[in-house]
């Protein structure tokens, strides 16, 4: 063959292979670049790696498989960073994958402060947020964006479910042990609320200073205010170590109950049934909870050698209905997108009975879970009991009182 006709024929073949490439690609489809391009912004080194970090990671790696890898024909792809808790370092960071990377959409974002700093860059870029590892109300209320979706729970949600059912059990008395930060502040605000709605009182705080290690003298503040129960309005590491701290000093001895604000299985893992066997708080999903929650619990263990935790599965899916909704609008525009996933009925293994309202978010099933004792428990990670399903309407902050300028009064 000449270098002619070698040439030519080169030529014919790159041109067949971009036919099939154009031909599996769906007509019409706008979707900017020619990829679908997701970061995950999380915490990989900190108080809640266990949580979110490279589970979450894991948890979009799957629902990108389960997609086949492309939407619309057009290859997904995934980056990934650690925003180490801080706001300056996420906000930059998210500008980076949108001016450099053409990042479509940044998700997780497991720190409150990181979250809100993000969603007001991926406003002014008119890129997409969707807030899963996050709970602070503010990121759906007042502070809401256009572009941002709050996926999977939030401190209202988290409150109301996990305090009302211990005051009508006989907990009338409580003192908060308090992040310094956004979200610590949304709990105790919100389960304060809660708390004196159904006939409690909280007699005081202590706000420590975000990470901490040493929570004894908060400990012992809150034995002294002979609370009847001790709420503990932090997350992840910190959580866990003042739970153990608060075993220490001998809480549970004074007739004062524990109570965790904000709970993972991993949480009860790190602890362990002994110390946190007994514990009530409020869940957003469970492994073991119906088939679909077992399936994709399954390929998340084969990959971890760990169930999944809330927010990871929160994660699933978020990007796995974010993936559906540029299927359905045939776009990956912002607008498209935020239109498409409110109109679509959400339920997979995370969410049941879920809908995206105007405000951008999600609201599903709840759950009033109870950590089993070890003697309860038949094998690793059969931690809990589930006792009472609240649904999203139910357990979500009522849109009729939302102060989010995008809900239609």
């Amino acid at each position: 063959m000449t270098r002619f006709a070698y040439k030519r024929a080169a030529v014919g073949i790159a041109l067949l292979a971009a036919s099939f490439v154009a031909g599996a690609q769906s007509p019409g489809a706008r979707i900017s670049d020619g990829i679908v391009k997701i970061g995950v912004l999380t915490d990989i080194s900190g108080a809640f790696m266990d949580n979110v970090g490279r589970g979450s990671i894991v948890a979009t790696e799957i629902a990108i498989e389960e997609f086949g890898g492309k939407v619309l024909g057009y290859p997904i792809e995934m980056v990934s960073a650690d925003h180490q808790n801080k706001a300056d370092i996420g906000s930059t960071r998210v500008r980076e994958w949108f001016d450099r990377d053409k990042v479509d959409a940044v998700t997780e974002l497991g720190n409150s402060a990181v979250a809100l700093a993000a969603m007001r860059v991926a406003q002014a870029k008119n890129r997409l947020t969707i807030v899963t590892g996050a709970g602070a109300v503010r990121i759906s209320n007042e502070d809401c964006t256009p572009n941002n979706l709050h996926w999977v729970y939030d401190t209202y949600s988290l409150a109301k479910v996990g305090t009302q059912s211990v005051v009508k059990k006989g907990a009338k008395n409580w003192y908060y042990l308090t992040a310094d930060y956004a979200f610590g502040h949304s709990l105790e605000n919100d389960g304060k609320a809660f708390i004196e709605g159904a006939g409690g009182k909280v007699l005081g705080s202590s706000r420590y200073p975000f990470p901490g290690s040493d929570f004894s003298s908060y400990i012992l503040k809150a034995q002294a205010s002979k609370a009847d129960a001790v709420a503990i309005a932090t997350a992840g590491l910190d959580l866990q170590n003042a739970i153990k701290q608060g075993k220490e000093f001998g809480l549970a001895k004074r007739g004062q109950q524990t109570v965790a604000m904000l709970m993972s299985i991993m949480d009860v893992h790190g602890i362990g049934l002994k110390d946190a066997g007994g514990m009530l708080f409020a869940e957003s999903f469970y492994w073991d909870l119906d088939d679909s929650s077992r399936k994709f619990a399954r390929k998340f263990f084969e990959k971890t050698k760990r169930m999944p935790t809330a927010l990871q599965a929160g994660q699933y899916s978020a990007t796995l209905n974010y993936l559906k909704a540029i299927e359905k609008a045939k776009s990956d525009d912002v607008a498209d997108v935020m239109r498409t996933i409110k109109s679509m009925p959400i339920q997979d293994a995370f969410a049941k009975n879920g809908k995206v309202r105007d405000d951008g978010k999600l609201v599903h099933d709840m759950y009033l879970v109870r950590v089993k004792e070890p003697q309860e428990s038949k094998g690793a990670w059969d931690y809990y009991t589930v006792l009472e399903t609240v649904p999203g309407d139910r357990a979500f902050h009522p849109l009729a009182e939302s102060k989010c300028p995008l809900v239609r009064k």
